[in-house]
């Protein structure tokens, strides 16, 4: 397994405040080209948005394999978020409201902050702010939670949902001080209460994406300095692996939960396939002091630490990608014939030869699973 990571000229496209110049690009990436130029230089979020499944069908057509594809769709998010976000502070003060009162920093959440969204997530994200005294805390709290529910409504209508378990900046739930979040934490990872867990689990994988990134920053040492001193909180990680069952039956074949299926051939590859690699290799994250989100870098960290081989790294990260394709592929499909995104794939519509080795992908997480659980238990 290639250990030296060498970053992507392709995560430079989103980077910038502003959109790429398609002048500027070689002709050897026209679909891009000419999607941009489709798009336009000052689109609204609104079409900002929409324009993904376009950018999505131009970076097929360059060959680019679905995991590069998920970063490419998160990083165009964040830039959705960086436009909210400034669009949001920008009305604020013509409205009166001044400069923030304290510095800040937004998060965005879960598969946004691993980069592995795909199409249709909704929104999950929080806010870190900078202490300040409890004296000030109605006249700074009011700024933020303003902000907050401002930047999330914007991206609600341009086509982001609100998160329907109130995961945002806009409640206080999510939009603490950095002293409140450490102490936040340390209630959560104090012992293994199974609400708390999950909850702890969402805020896990944080990215910054708009304000003073050194928050984000402090707020990861906080989760490094708190990890080691938590077992009880791992072992509750642990179990609630139970939770997200692979695709599999106790033979070892495709076999998924039928709960809200939209038919007997449908198998949930994301709640029964992503979501419990992702979960497992968090919890050696965490245990191993591992700090990227990402899990491809999270796996390539864990080779590092000598928690896993090269080899089953290799073949998590290769069933990963794969996966993801089936997902982005089911989904393309899906916006095509005027269906909703979601996480299930018809398994009928792959061949034997894919059937097999979606088969194998799913026992190789499987058994991660198991060496997750067996891990944090010792």
């Amino acid at each position: 397994m290639r250990l030296l990571h060498r970053a992507s000229p392709w995560r430079e496209l989103f980077a910038a405040d502003v959109l790429p110049d398609p002048a500027r690009l070689p002709s050897l990436v026209a679909p891009l080209r000419d999607a941009l130029i489709s798009l336009g230089p000052a689109p609204s979020l609104a079409a900002a948005h929409r324009w993904q499944a376009e950018l999505v069908d131009a970076l097929d057509r360059l060959d680019l394999p679905a995991w590069r594809i998920g970063q490419l769709i998160s990083d165009h998010n964040d830039w959705l978020y960086r436009r909210a976000i400034d669009l949001s502070l920008n009305e604020m003060q013509g409205q009166g409201w001044g400069a923030p009162p304290a510095a800040w920093c937004v998060l965005t959440l879960g598969s946004a902050a691993r980069h592995e969204s795909l199409l249709g997530p909704d929104q999950d994200n929080a806010m870190i702010i900078a202490d300040y005294p409890d004296s000030r805390h109605t006249e700074i709290d009011g700024y933020f939670q303003a902000l907050g529910e401002r930047f999330t409504t914007r991206l609600d209508e341009a086509g982001i949902p609100l998160c329907s378990g109130h995961v945002m900046a806009r409640w206080p739930m999510w939009r603490k001080r950095l002293s409140e979040w450490t102490e936040q934490l340390a209630i959560w990872t104090a012992d293994r209460r199974v609400k708390r867990v999950q909850q702890a689990n969402i805020l896990l994988d944080f990215f910054p994406v708009r304000g003073e990134a050194a928050l984000a920053e402090a707020l990861a040492d906080q989760v490094a300095r708190l990890m080691p001193r938590s077992p009880l909180f791992l072992d509750e990680m642990a179990a609630l692996l139970d939770e997200l069952p692979v695709a599999l039956d106790r033979l070892g074949r495709l076999a998924g939960s039928r709960e809200g299926a939209p038919h007997d051939r449908a198998l949930n590859l994301k709640h029964q396939g992503v979501l419990p690699l992702v979960n497992a290799v968090r919890l050696l994250a965490l245990r191993h002091g591992v700090r990227p989100p990402e899990t491809r870098a999270r796996l390539t960290d864990l080779v590092v630490k000598e928690v896993l081989s090269a080899e089953r790294a290799l073949a998590l990260t290769s069933a990963l990608e794969r996966l993801q394709g089936l997902l982005l592929a089911e989904q393309r499909l899906n916006l095509q014939e005027g269906r909703a995104v979601d996480g299930w794939v018809d398994v009928a519509r792959l061949g034997e030869d894919r059937r097999l080795l979606l088969r194998h992908d799913l026992q190789q997480i499987r058994a991660l699973v198991r060496l997750a659980r067996g891990r944090a238990a010792g």
